[in-house]
């Protein structure tokens, strides 16, 4: 392909500077939809595609960059095999981690044609039966592994899959099924498009042979479950528990987020993935015993916090995961009663203990470039706890008032901490930003110990902080008293070392910490 000089040597300084890098969030570039038509096929794993991208460029001087992984030694990659723009041949630089395209237009279409296997991000393998599948598994930037795009959350656009496949497999992708037509030689074209713009982390589908279900609509939202067929009497059982969650969410929240809600059984490496509009589950999630209801409530409680309202970087994480699993918790309590979710919190508490025994970092870890070691206790327990920690400081009214209002005003684009601070702030009239700071910014806990005195009717507290970072906090304190009763007290603790003094009308007989589980803390040995 031959290239203008000027061209060429733009091209290559570009070609150097993002050879080994994914593109970084660029305010300049925002793809507005995303087309991408595929064909599978049975005999070997190669995929013939196309994606027509509609792009809006900020800065007409840019080019349009991608994200896309190509073809390597190892036979495995994408291969881009032309680019068209208005139905003209142009020319393009791939590079090992991206693909740049000189635009004559701050507006447009480019529809680029590829072929390859992938490294990473579509899985073709085979599930527990040995069955042949298909499933994408884009989180966190593995989307680029096999569709050309913006592999980041803060570039949102409307997708469209066109799957072609043999006649055998059942498809499931993002939005609504518009087209399902039979085609020459035993193939099937599936076409499925989003009503709204998703981050590509989340955009995927789905190619096995399915068992289907079709359970009840959920304020007009159809509810399906996805299994295969050799387990599908236990996979419907399993999954009918949906209908129940997803109207949880609704009622606490808000209007569910997308067209549909499709439970589906895969080979994600994870437990589930929070998938728009049909979350992917792993094969084990089926036992006919129920016993993934929580694992069910997690991703869906996704679809509102991680889907639609997304994190603005992986730094944010917490905004996903921490809410994803306060919200399960907040489902076991409705379900289950306070005690179920005082006895998940403490196992959460547990969790956050132990890593931060061997990683000092905070809830919002900027440090990492390895993206995947984010799935840890910070995002996930010690968000949660964070989020219950704010509900007790400013009450349950203010908590789901907030949340709705977060939602509300983030929903379908992105969110930092910052702006849920803000919210929070508004809806309770608190200044919260030492919360936030010292829970988000700071690592670990307050790790408290506690001496006590009693002289007569006069019980003294002194209470002390060994770790060190300054934690300022409201501590629960149980007194149980030797007739059978019990009073609690709470304490304000703004400094490393407290004293204080409480009258006794009763003989004591013991004290317990944080009777309530309202604090995330560990004693100190």
């Amino acid at each position: 392909m031959l290239l203008k000089s000027f061209s060429l040597i733009v091209l290559a300084s570009i070609s150097c500077l993002f050879s080994n890098q994914l593109q970084a969030q660029n305010p300049n570039i925002d793809i507005q939809k995303y087309t991408f038509s595929i064909e599978l096929n049975d005999e070997d794993d190669m995929i013939k595609a196309n994606a027509e991208i509609a792009y809006l460029l900020k800065n007409s001087s840019e080019n349009l960059i991608l994200d896309l992984e190509k073809k390597d030694n190892s036979g495995r990659g994408m291969l881009v095999d032309s680019i068209l723009v208005k139905g003209t041949s142009i020319s393009f630089t791939q590079n090992e981690r991206s693909l740049i395209i000189p635009v004559s237009s701050d507006s447009g279409k480019v529809t680029i044609f590829y072929h390859g296997i992938p490294k990473d991000g579509l899985i073709i393998s085979k599930n527990k039966y040995g069955n042949r599948t298909f499933f994408g598994d884009n989180w966190p930037n593995r989307a680029h592994q096999w569709l050309p795009s913006i592999d980041h959350p803060s570039d949102k656009a409307f997708v469209d899959f066109k799957i072609i496949a043999p006649s055998h497999y059942q498809v499931v992708a993002n939005g609504t099924l518009k087209e399902s037509t039979n085609l020459e030689d035993d193939k099937t074209l599936h076409y499925y498009s989003s009503e709204v713009a998703l981050p590509t982390k989340v955009m995927v589908f789905g190619a096995a042979e399915f068992a289907v279900q079709n359970l009840e609509e959920i304020d007009n939202i159809p509810v399906s479950s996805w299994v295969y067929p050799q387990n599908k009497e236990d996979g419907f059982y399993d999954y009918a528990q949906a209908t129940e969650i997803l109207k949880f969410f609704i009622e606490n929240i808000g209007e569910y987020p997308f067209s549909k809600l499709a439970n589906v059984q895969s080979t994600t490496r994870y437990g589930g993935m929070e998938n728009a509009s049909n979350i992917f589950y792993s094969e084990k999630s089926v036992t006919g015993k129920r016993d993934s209801e929580f694992l069910m409530a997690h991703e869906i409680a996704h679809q509102w916090f991680g889907d639609s309202a997304s994190e603005t970087d992986w730094s944010q994480l917490w905004l996903s995961e921490g809410f994803a699993t306060y919200f399960t918790d907040l489902y076991a309590e409705n379900k289950y009663g306070k005690e179920k979710l005082q006895e998940k919190l403490k196992e959460e508490r547990e969790k956050v203990i132990r890593f931060s025994k061997t990683t000092k970092t905070p809830i919002i870890d900027t440090t990492r470039s390895d993206y995947m070691k984010l799935l840890n206790p910070n995002s996930y327990q010690k968000g949660a706890w964070v989020l219950h920690m704010l509900r007790q400081k400013v009450g349950d009214e203010n908590f789901w008032k907030a949340i709705k209002s977060y939602y509300k005003n983030f929903k379908l684009g992105n969110a930092t901490s910052k702006d849920l601070q803000r919210e929070f702030e508004t809806t309770s009239g608190q200044d919260l930003n030492q919360f936030f700071n010292q829970w988000l910014l700071q690592y670990g806990q307050p790790v408290i110990k506690m001496k006590k005195t009693v002289k007569k009717d006069n019980l003294e507290l002194q209470i002390s902080q060994s770790q060190k970072n300054n934690f300022t906090f409201p501590l629960e304190i149980q007194l149980n008293f030797e007739d059978g009763t019990s009073e609690i007290k709470t304490f304000q603790i703004d400094k490393k070392k407290e004293e204080f003094n409480v009258q006794l009308k009763k003989e004591l007989k013991d004290l317990k910490f944080d009777p309530n589980v309202n604090l995330l803390f560990e004693p100190a040995n």
